[in-house]
């Protein structure tokens, strides 16, 4: 037995200095391979940006790339980047750059042209049909990512034929009729347009029906994806390299020729031998180990060796469970079971092996932010406990390959899917059970913000109801943690359409008022069961927000309420219906600075709701996160901003607009 361990220890030797020959080869050979291919950086910093690489490049490399990145070498790394996109053209601030062959290497700008626009009218917007594409090259072509086709015809000259039917026809705007679809691959399509100028418009979500009037989902940030040409393509795929331009503009691969051959020629002649001994000595220890009783660790064949391990552990404090424990309780994800889609995945009804009801929530494989989006709402969760935000019991392992979540069922829907969904039933979801989800849901988000986070994703859609109606706040994959000390912080909008505070989606400004932005919206759909966009309403009354600003403006708040609510015929709910229109009025001022904080607004709730509602049910924001009560402001955030708007002369003509009110709110940090 002592002979087996000399022989152990002498082999182990021999294995770490071949190891350590071997390592050292490698590590040469990576250097070669970081370097500079043909005078190309294979990546480069670019300050706030990151590392970046082909198919882009810097200025002072401008045969290296498809589009060259100004700015990059600035010693100041928070300074603005900007690119060109055609020659000796206009400077475009970049945004962000996802450096994915997988995801297409998409690239965001910002058109302040386009901004302006879209902060003016429609019919503007719609006859800036110039948004730039750079050029395509013998590197490839860059397209707008999420985009809708659009033709501006003129009026006097008739279409070649009809319209194909998935092009809405917009007369709004003088002289010309705009057609706006989602493809212009039929041919019948382009006969049709013949006379008209093509054009694209940028989206925030390609996932909503179109109609004749999109501007409620044009996107202030550009972004645009780019298709490497035929031959850049198979140099990328066959040799792992990448088109470079000579001198004279002549493209070539600079992963192939003899620089590569010679490489492998070394791979094979002088590395292959050293693996070859190592795996050698690797057999001969597993045998002295195995003849001395010595088990080997098993190793998981799953997609990453800890995962089985940290299945039996806590990730943030909530369980880990394993796929396959997940597939056998949704029944390999049987699509009897979907729930719904979620904002990131698809969420499927099971049962664990404790015997518990769950919504898994499987997220989508082709979003590439879904890792991020994992991590940040099980972070988001883990630290929360309040009897309305929906409980997270698990999740996968971090390293697997699907990233699955694992919350509480809850069975009766959505408060969408009650207001104009399928569940949607006359008389259904009377006023007191909308009081009741109004209180909850902001006693929610209350407590969110005091916990200095903000959800960036309040909707209908997010609010579940169990079979009490009880609410259950959802989806934290776009919660953002918010440092106390400031009041807003600059990040790219994320959300939903409908539901987007004008700052936040204009001037890229979060801030907790964000969120009563949204909730507003949610207050409006309560009392009218209106969705948050229709593009069945007409002009900017396609979104609920202005419709019902208008609507309380003119003093026609009947003319918004859902008529089974009895608003006509009960005084107590015609009294509490316009308490809650004022207040959802002043939670979608445009200047969020005269939005109301959070758990004003759940004061004011439960002062409109004169005591119908169980106290008890709800907690005080400061009982979870031991904060003090916000300052309780000296006049009344409801009672004289309807007067003040059946005025007339300082009515604001769009919510974008400031609201100047003898009763304005000061600003209180959520």
């Amino acid at each position: 037995m002592p002979s087996v361990n000399v022989v152990a220890v002498h082999h182990n030797h021999r294995f770490l200095m071949f190891s350590h020959l071997t390592l050292l080869l490698l590590l040469i050979l990576t250097s070669k391979g970081n370097g500079h291919s043909n005078g190309c950086p294979v990546s480069f910093d670019c300050g706030n940006l990151g590392s970046i690489g082909y198919p882009f490049t810097k200025v002072s490399f401008p045969n290296c790339g498809a589009l060259p990145i100004q700015g990059c070498d600035d010693v100041n790394k928070t300074a603005i980047k900007t690119i060109q996109l055609t020659k000796g053209g206009t400077h475009f601030q970049v945004t962000k750059i996802d450096n994915s062959w997988s995801r297409g290497n998409p690239i965001s700008i910002i058109d302040q042209n386009f901004t302006n626009l879209l902060m003016k009218n429609a019919c503007e917007v719609y006859n800036y049909v110039n948004i730039t594409l750079p050029p395509p090259s013998f590197f490839g072509t860059f397209y707008i990512k999420d985009n809708i086709t659009a033709f501006k015809c003129n009026r006097t000259i008739k279409l070649v034929t009809d319209p194909p039917s998935n092009f809405f026809k917009n007369s709004s705007c003088p002289n010309y009729d705009f057609y706006f679809g989602d493809s212009i691959s039929d041919g019948e399509s382009n006969r049709s347009f013949t006379t008209c100028s093509l054009f694209h418009l940028p989206v925030i979500d390609l996932g909503f029906a179109l109609s004749g009037n999109p501007y409620p989902l044009l996107a202030r940030e550009i972004t645009y994806q780019f298709q490497p040409s035929g031959y850049c393509e198979r140099c990328h795929r066959d040799t792992k390299g990448h088109c470079r331009a000579r001198n004279n503009g002549q493209i070539y691969c600079a992963g192939k020729g003899r620089s590569s051959t010679l490489k492998l020629h070394f791979i094979l002649g002088v590395v292959g031998p050293c693996i070859i001994i190592i795996v050698g000595l690797f057999f001969t220890l597993w045998y002295f180990k195995r003849k001395n009783g010595q088990a080997s660790n098993n190793v998981s064949a799953d997609f990453h060796p800890n995962r089985e391990m940290e299945s039996n552990k806590l990730f943030f404090g909530v369980s880990v469970f394993s796929y396959e424990e997940l597939r056998q309780a949704t029944n390999n994800f049987d699509r009897s079971r979907k729930l719904g889609d979620g904002g990131f995945g698809t969420v499927y009804y099971g049962k664990i092996k404790d015997g518990r009801e769950v919504a898994v929530k499987h997220l989508f494989e082709h979003n590439y932010r879904r890792v991020e989006q994992f991590v940040n709402e099980i972070e988001v969760l883990a630290r929360l406990h309040h009897r309305n935000l929906v409980s997270l019991y698990g999740c996968t392992s971090r390293y697997s390959r699907d990233l699955l979540l694992v919350y509480e069922y809850i069975p009766n829907g959505t408060v969408a899917n009650h207001l104009h969904g399928d569940l949607a039933r006359a008389g259904l979801l009377t006023w007191p059970i909308r009081m009741q989800i109004a209180i909850e849901t902001a006693s929610a988000l209350a407590y969110l913000h005091a916990s200095d986070i903000i959800h960036r994703d309040v909707k209908t859609n997010n609010i579940l109801l169990d079979i009490n109606f009880s609410v259950k706040l959802a989806d934290f994959g776009l919660s953002r943690l918010f440092p106390n000390n400031v009041s807003h912080v600059t990040t790219g909008p994320q959300g939903s359409p409908g539901y987007l505070d004008p700052e936040y989606f204009q001037l890229y400004k979060l801030s907790v008022k964000s969120d009563v932005y949204s909730f507003g919206v949610v207050l409006i759909e309560l009392i009218s069961s209106m969705t948050a966009i229709d593009f069945s309403r007409e002009g900017e009354e396609t979104n609920l927000a202005n419709l019902a600003a208008r609507k309380i403006r003119n003093g026609a708040i009947g003319e918004l309420v859902d008529p089974s609510l009895g608003f006509e015929s009960d005084s107590e709910v015609k009294r509490m219906v316009n308490s809650v229109a004022e207040l959802a009025f002043q939670c979608v001022l445009g200047d969020m600075e005269l939005r109301p904080s959070m758990d004003q607004v759940l004061q004011e709730l439960k002062k409109i709701d004169g005591g119908n509602f169980e106290f008890d049910h709800l907690e005080r924001v400061h009982d979870y996160a031991g904060c003090s009560q916000s300052e309780e402001v000296n006049s009344p955030i409801v009672g004289t901003s309807i007067n003040k708007m059946q005025e007339g002369s300082t009515s604001p003509k769009s919510l974008t607009e400031k609201w100047e009110s003898e009763s304005t709110t000061p600003n209180v940090s959520g």
